[in-house]
Parts: C-alpha cells; sequence; structure tokens
C-alpha cells in the first residue's frame, strides 16, 4: 500500500474520530491490509461462539498497552469499504482458540448508519495490561485496506511482539544459518 493510501486512511479514521465525538487527549493510528493475511474462524461480537459465516477470514493484530487506565475509543475504517469486524483481547490472541481472551467486538460502529466499513466500540482498559487488537471480516471473501484509531486519556505504547509469520521466517532464517554453520564445518573437516 503507498504512502498516499496510508495517509487518506488514517485522515478518514481521524475525522471519523472527530466526528463521532471519540476524540480525546491522545490517539494512536495505524493502517493495515488484510489482503492475503492469514484466516481464522472469528467469533460474533457477542463473544460467545464462533460464526458460522466468517469461518476463514483473513487477519491482523495489533499489541499494545496503555500508560494510563480509561476508558479509550476503537475505531476502525476501510476504503475502499468492506465489511470489516474489529475485536479486542486482553493478554493474548490465538487464532487457535478465538474465544478465550476476547473482551470487546463490533461490527457495525453504533449510531454510523452504515453497514460495513466501519467498526469500532469503546472500552476500559488497565495501566500496563496488555491487549491486542484484531481487524478482520464478516465473510471470507471480504478483505482489504483498513486504517485503525485507539483514543484516550494516556498514551498506547505498541509491543514489539511480532506477528505469527514473523516467528516462522525468524525460524527458516535460523535453520538456514545452523545448515551453513555445519556445512562449514564439515568442509573443513575433509
Amino acid at each position: 500500500m503507498n504512502s498516499r493510501v496510508n495517509f487518506k486512511l488514517l485522515a478518514t479514521a481521524v475525522a471519523a474520530v472527530t466526528l463521532l465525538g471519540g476524540a480525546e487527549a491522545a490517539t494512536y493510528n495505524y493502517a493495515g491490509d488484510t489482503t492475503g493475511a492469514p484466516t481464522y474462524n472469528r467469533l460474533l461480537t457477542t463473544l460467545t461462539s464462533l460464526s458460522a459465516v466468517g469461518t476463514a477470514v483473513h487477519y491482523q493484530t495489533f499489541s499494545f498497552h496503555v500508560d494510563t487506565a480509561g476508558s479509550y475509543d476503537f475505531l476502525s475504517v476501510t476504503a475502499p469499504k468492506w465489511d470489516n469486524f474489529l475485536f479486542l483481547y486482553q493478554g493474548s490472541f490465538n487464532p487457535a482458540t478465538p474465544l478465550l481472551g476476547a473482551v470487546a467486538g463490533n461490527d457495525d460502529f453504533p449510531g454510523t448508519g452504515t453497514t460495513g466499513g466501519i467498526a469500532g466500540f469503546s472500552f476500559a482498559l488497565n495501566a500496563g495490561t496488555e491487549y491486542i487488537v484484531v481487524t478482520t471480516a464478516f465473510g471470507n471473501s471480504n478483505f482489504g485496506a483498513y486504517a485503525n484509531s485507539i483514543s484516550g486519556a494516556g498514551t498506547v505504547i505498541p509491543s514489539a511482539v511480532p506477528e505469527p509469520a514473523s516467528y516462522a521466517l525468524m525460524a527458516l532464517g535460523l535453520g538456514l544459518v545452523g545448515c551453513m554453520a555445519r556445512r562449514r564445518v564439515g568442509a573443513h573437516q575433509v
């Protein structure tokens, strides 16, 4: 995604937060694209069971904590419009067990009069607690670019926790380094 699209998505998200009355002392913005991202069987916004429609929806995660306890507003805006979902997990998120740790979710942001394209909610966060935002979709064929914002009284501090795909790449890289070292040692012994 080019920087012009990123800027447009972020500007749309900030404008939507302001328009919806969610702008507060601090806002953290980030953007992404779920196209080609890993998939999982998402849960319902009631957080009680898994979806029969979103059985293999693409998702991306964002891990963070805040430095000040209080109410925070979460907003996700898509462009071009696709039917997005937004979930919040406390402690950890495991796509194999998506019901565990879920604390909030939304499909269509309340009061916007739209279906799809804007998801969000408010939730009280504790300072220093690890949270994970999961940006995903209604159905298996819904994916694309999004801009998210988290607004509240405190500062949002991103975590340096790699995505599962990053762990796989790191393991592959370490394996290749090990093989190269072994070949080098074997070549010197001959």
